[in-house]
This record gives structure tokens, C-alpha cells and sequence, in this order.
């Protein structure tokens, strides 16, 4: 290999020596912390003993399960201590991945963003422990020779390394777990397009048999099953990154019935602590599609629940479940109604205008009833939904624009005073009955009008008292015009052309 030039580390206070030094003790620092996090996963992770059996197995050479978990933690760092390159390339990998991309493509990361890094070694760690629990499972589902003494490191190391339900162990743990429930190796990307004439890779003669769609393993499905059983029995993170799991699992419809998600939810929803049955509400969307029976069964326990932040959370999805259930989630609307927390009050009021799609009647019934709410979020959101009333019943014969409008409350006042002061000018007549029915609050809408076009709310106050005529719509139907022939019109002189356009554009003068 070529030596660098001492030319390229001149003028950058650098030296060849300092840039390796440099590089070299962030490895030492990282590959510690590398052993001692790999060690620790390895131990907690076969507490629960014995651990699953491999998916694949080549019959030549049949599985031989480790004799306790210390010999598991044993290999690990055995395999680690002696497979140093492969080490280094991860390092690299991710401090290409995770650096600042600020520098030069000449700079060296290690010396540019030394003291960044040194102060992420744990970080650096953690993704490295993924990366090789990344390639001991790819090792140990390869359908060519599959390597089943991998396989007892990489479970054992994904059930140490799902501690918390954010970070790493969200999305790439959950990818390692749908690679163990399919028995396909980690980076297949079952729902990748097939090439086509728009790719570089197309080939216009090559037959390539692909399918698309996601199969379960049975053996595979049976050690996912075991890992999420774990995660449903550990501490409060797990059971919250089992739900982060399942939310995204149900994204895979022929993996819920055999990971049996719908009841692991049902037990969710009566968890003992709020935080994970409020978590489980962010499924209920997909679980009601892919199971109405068991999805409504879910909603009823969470509903039946008193914890305020359960209620928060499943007010916060109850359009997504209007879309889904219809009149299953009328209950849920009324009920939330009726709560005295602020936040749920403001969810549901927003909720209720999907009412309309159901029956307009009710609809109609439950913005009444809002409007006459002691919370003034509830009677606010209303406004939303009166849009829609008017081009449905201009007339307002259910007397909620007037309803509205005498509330009293500033913010109602000014969301409806817009859609008012249109009725004012596209229909007079529908405004009038608003002006009969709002005995104090006439004035102030009057007085809107006034400010908007001078002596128009001196001309309603006119009518109103029977001495004068309706003030008429300022914005009639376009008359269209009947075609003739263009041409009988004379052309225009020159000399008139100019004068006009010279009257079009004396505002330049």
C-alpha cells in the first residue's frame, strides 16, 4: 500500500502518527465498552432458559444446544476477541454513519471529530453489538448452510439488547425479529418492487420467478413467539417495546395470527400500568383491521378504564376509529363527552363532526348540545362543523348559527364571523333569521357588517325595525351572454385603441 504523502497533513497541525494514535484509542475505548455491553446482554438475555431452536437446521449437521447460558456468553466474546477486522469494519461503518457531514472528503473522521466521538463511545458500542447480532443471525439463516451456533448467540444477544422502547431496539431490533418469525436473513426486503426498464440492474431477458408476499415460518414463528413472551413478562420498558413491536408487526397481516398479537393487545389493554395500555392505543387502527371482533374487544377494555392518560390516548384515535367501526365508536364519542379532563373534552369535540357521515340528524343534536357545554373548548370546536351545516340546511331552522353566535365567547365569535358576514352577501334571507333569533348579539354582528361595507348595517337595522326593504345579495348568478357574431362588430380605429389603453394605464403616470 502506498504510504500518504506528509505533504497532505502540512498546514492542518496534523501528523501520520497522530492521525493512527488517534484512531487507535477510540478502538481500544470502543471495543471495550463493545465486550462489556456484549457480556451484559449475552447474561440477561439467557436468563430464560433454555433458548429456542433454530429455524433452519442442515441435516448433515444437526444442532448441538449450548450446555449452560455461561458457555453462550463464553462464544460471544471468544468470537469477538478473535475476529478483530471484522470489528474494525463495523467501527468504521458507523463512524461514517454517525458523524457530522460537515468535513472535506480528505479530512479523517477520527481526527477531525475525535472529541465528538470519544464522547459517544456507548453509542458507537450499542450499534456495533447490533451489527454483529445483525451478522451472526444472517450467518444462522442462511438457507445455503445454515449456522445454528450463531443462532444461540444472536437470540440470546436480541433478547439482552431489547431493554428500552426507543433507539435502536425499536427499529432494528424489531427487523431482526421479523427476519426470525419469517426465517429469511436480515436486509430482505420482501416488499421490494420488481426491477423494471426504469432500473440500471433490468434485465429484458432474464425470467426471474420473484414473489412478493410475506410467508410465516413455523419454527420461526414459534421462536419469535418466544421472544416476545419475554418481553411481555419483563419490566415496564419491555413490555413498552413489545407494543412499539406489535404496532408495527400488525403492518404485516400473515404475522398477526401466528404471533398472536390480537391477544397479547387484549392483555396489554388491562396491563397494570397506564403507560403501556395508553401505548396500545396507537394499534387500535390497524388491529380493528385486521381483526373487528378482537379490535372492538380491545377498545372495550381500554374504555373501561379509568386512568387519564388511557382516556387521553384513546380519545386521541377516535377518528381513526370512527373511519373503521362507525357506529361502534358513537358510545366512545358520548361518553368522552361527558369528561371532565380538558384534553379529552378538546379530542372528542373535534371528533364529533365525523357524525355527519352517520346520521345527520345526530349530528346535528350533538352540536346543540355542545354548544350549550360549560367548557368553552367543547363549544368552540363547533364552529368546525357549521360550515357544513349551512351548505346542508342554509336555513338554519335548528338555530345553531344563532345559538353560536349569542354564546358570547370572543374566539367563537370570531370563527363564526366570517362565515356570517359571506352569508351577508350571498344570502340575505338566511342571515335574517340569524339577526331575529340573536336578540343581544345582533348589534355586534350589525356592527361587523358596518366596518366591512359602510351603511349596510344601517340599512339591516332598517328592515329589522319594518322600515325599509331586505338589503339584497351583492354577489349574483353570472348572466351569460348570448352568442353572436363577432363579425358584425366593427374593428376599432387606431387612434381609439390607444386612447383606451391609455385610460387602462394612467395609474402608471
Amino acid at each position: 500500500m502506498k504510504p500518504t504523502p506528509r505533504s497532505t497533513f502540512i498546514g492542518t497541525g496534523r501528523s501520520p502518527s497522530n492521525v493512527g494514535r488517534t484512531k487507535a484509542t477510540l478502538q481500544v475505548q470502543v471495543f471495550e465498552a463493545c465486550a462489556t455491553r456484549l457480556t451484559e446482554a449475552l447474561e440477561r438475555g439467557t436468563v430464560a432458559w433454555p433458548l429456542p431452536s433454530p429455524p433452519l437446521v442442515d441435516p448433515d449437521f444437526p444442532p448441538l444446544p449450548p450446555n449452560a447460558p455461561a458457555d453462550v456468553t463464553t462464544s460471544g466474546l471468544a468470537l469477538l476477541e478473535a475476529d478483530r477486522g471484522t470489528f474494525e469494519r463495523h467501527l468504521d461503518e458507523v463512524v461514517d454513519l454517525v458523524v457530522p457531514q460537515r468535513m472535506s472528503l480528505s479530512d479523517d473522521p477520527y481526527e477531525v471529530h475525535g472529541l465528538w466521538l470519544n464522547r459517544r463511545v456507548d453509542d458507537l458500542a450499542e450499534r456495533i453489538v447490533y451489527r454483529l447480532t445483525t451478522a451472526w443471525l444472517s450467518q444462522a439463516l442462511d438457507r445455503e448452510a445454515p449456522n445454528t451456533d450463531r443462532w444461540w448467540l444472536a437470540v440470546a444477544l436480541l433478547n439482552g439488547l431489547a431493554q428500552n422502547a426507543h433507539g435502536q431496539a425499536v427499529h432494528e431490533g424489531y427487523h431482526l425479529l421479523e427476519s426470525i418469525a419469517l426465517a429469511q436473513r436480515p436486509g430482505t426486503w420482501h416488499t421490494q418492487p420488481d426491477v423494471g426498464p426504469q432500473h440500471l440492474g433490468w434485465n429484458p431477458h432474464a425470467v426471474v420467478p420473484r414473489t412478493t408476499d410475506v410467508e410465516a415460518h413455523t419454527a420461526g414463528t414459534e421462536a419469535a413467539s418466544w421472544m416476545l413472551d419475554r418481553l411481555e413478562s419483563g419490566d415496564l420498558d419491555r413490555r413498552l417495546l413489545l407494543i412499539r413491536w406489535c404496532e408495527l408487526l400488525l403492518e404485516r397481516p400473515p404475522l398477526v395470527e401466528p404471533l398472536g398479537l390480537i391477544e397479547r393487545l387484549k392483555r396489554r389493554a388491562n396491563d397494570p400500568e397506564a403507560e403501556v395500555a395508553a401505548r396500545v392505543c396507537t394499534c387500535l387502527a390497524r388491529l380493528v383491521e385486521r381483526s373487528l371482533e378482537g379490535g372492538l374487544d380491545v377498545v372495550h377494555a381500554l374504555h373501561a378504564r379509568d386512568d387519564l392518560e388511557v382516556r387521553r390516548a384513546l380519545a386521541d384515535v377516535l377518528t381513526r376509529l370512527f373511519r373503521r367501526v362507525s357506529w361502534e365508536a358513537v358510545p366512545l364519542l358520548e361518553a368522552m363527552l361527558d369528561d371532565d379532563d380538558e384534553s379529552v373534552l378538546a379530542a372528542a369535540s373535534a371528533t364529533m363532526h365525523d357524525l355527519r357521515f352517520l346520521d345527520e340528524d345526530r349530528w346535528i343534536a350533538t352540536m346543540k348540545d355542545a354548544l350549550k357545554h360549560p367548557a368553552p373548548v367543547v363549544r368552540r370546536n363547533v364552529v368546525a362543523g357549521l360550515r357544513e351545516y349551512v351548505e346542508r340546511r342554509g336555513e338554519d331552522q335548528d338555530g345553531l348559527l344563532a345559538l353560536a353566535w349569542s354564546d358570547g365567547d370572543e374566539v367563537v365569535r370570531t370563527r363564526l364571523r366570517e362565515l356570517l358576514l359571506r352569508m351577508d352577501e350571498v344570502a340575505p334571507e338566511h342571515l335574517e333569521q340569524v339577526l331575529r333569533r340573536t336578540q343581544q348579539g345582533a348589534e355586534a354582528l350589525l356592527a361587523s357588517i358596518d366596518a366591512r361595507r359602510d351603511g349596510r348595517g344601517t340599512a339591516w337595522r332598517a328592515y329589522l325595525n319594518g322600515e325599509g326593504d331586505r338589503p339584497v345579495a351583492l354577489v349574483a348568478e353570472p348572466v351569460r351572454a348570448e352568442p353572436h357574431d363577432m363579425t358584425e362588430v366593427p374593428a376599432p380605429e387606431l387612434g381609439d385603441a390607444l386612447d383606451l389603453l391609455d385610460d387602462d394605464l394612467g395609474f402608471l403616470d
